[in-house]
């Protein structure tokens, strides 16, 4: 990213993780990695560490959307990136805000079903919530491959991403993390049938807050102004990167070095 005295803000709408490895912080780290800054709602405090998460409280809709609409006319920001969400009553209450914004900016959905242990975070009010309101009214939408499953009752990626964008999404990132393949395939969907797919190496080990990274660095970058395409290519790597050196801060899952020093080289992918 170019040096700037002045760095384009990301709105961030999530849920506190006190471990540090995934919700706010996580993306507050990869956004300011990418030389932009994070202002944050919170939409739930949890109860979780880098083992598991054991319990959620959400916030009440209508002081999460006060403080949304002080930090948007405060701030300006560029770009909005929406985590944990917590409550079907918070996600209406974010719908009407997004429709409400006077100016439109890219907004990023990681759409957060599950913890990265796998317990589940949605119940039927949110998902609906979700599918037929909150999908639409994003620029980006970023679930897992278990994610994408949930969203749409289908099973194949393709058909998944031709249910999502029914539902009005317009582009879709569907990771293969969950994959038990040895490369991970991470697939675009957009406008017009345009597809593209990127392949990883598989990293040995489990990790804490990887899709809140991939996001947030997706955000960031399109709020420097990168074109969509461009913006996913240089999150993919970034988050790679931060997963290929990841550190040990609890008993279980690896946390991402989203402040890793990259090569000059690599800093503007």
């Amino acid at each position: 990213m170019k040096e700037s005295l002045e760095r384009p803000v990301v709105l961030c709408i999530g849920g506190h993780d006190p471990s540090g490895g995934a919700g706010i912080l996580a993306d507050a780290e990869a956004i300011q990695a990418a030389k932009a800054f994070a202002v944050t709602v919170v939409t739930a405090l949890t109860d979780q560490d880098t083992c598991g998460l054991r319990r959620i409280w959400p916030q009440a809709p209508e002081r999460i959307v006060e403080q949304c609409r002080y930090l948007a006319a405060d701030s300006a920001p560029r770009a909005l990136k929406i985590g944990l969400l917590g409550s079907s009553g918070i996600v209406r209450a974010l719908v009407a805000l997004l429709d409400e914004l006077p100016h439109r900016f890219p907004v990023v959905l990681d759409p957060v079903l599950a913890s990265g242990t796998g317990q589940a975070l949605v119940d039927a009010a949110l998902l609906n919530q979700l599918r037929h309101h909150m999908i639409r009214r994003c620029s980006l939408i970023t679930p897992n491959l278990p994610e994408a499953r949930t969203l749409t009752d289908a099973q194949d990626p393709d058909e998944c991403a031709t249910r999502l964008k029914a539902d009005g999404a317009r582009w879709i990132l569907i990771t293969g993390t969950h994959d038990e393949t040895d490369e991970v395939t991470n697939r675009l969907y957009g406008p017009d049938g345009f597809r593209r797919d990127w392949t990883w190496p598989r990293l040995p080990a489990s990790y804490h807050g990887s899709g809140c990274t991939l996001a947030s660095a997706i955000a960031a970058r399109l709020a420097w102004g990168m074109e969509m395409e461009e913006a996913v290519a240089a999150g993919q790597f970034y988050t790679w990167k931060s997963l290929q050196h990841a550190f040990r801060s609890g008993r279980c899952q690896l946390t991402p070095n989203r402040f890793h020093e990259l090569h000059p080289s690599e800093r503007v992918r």
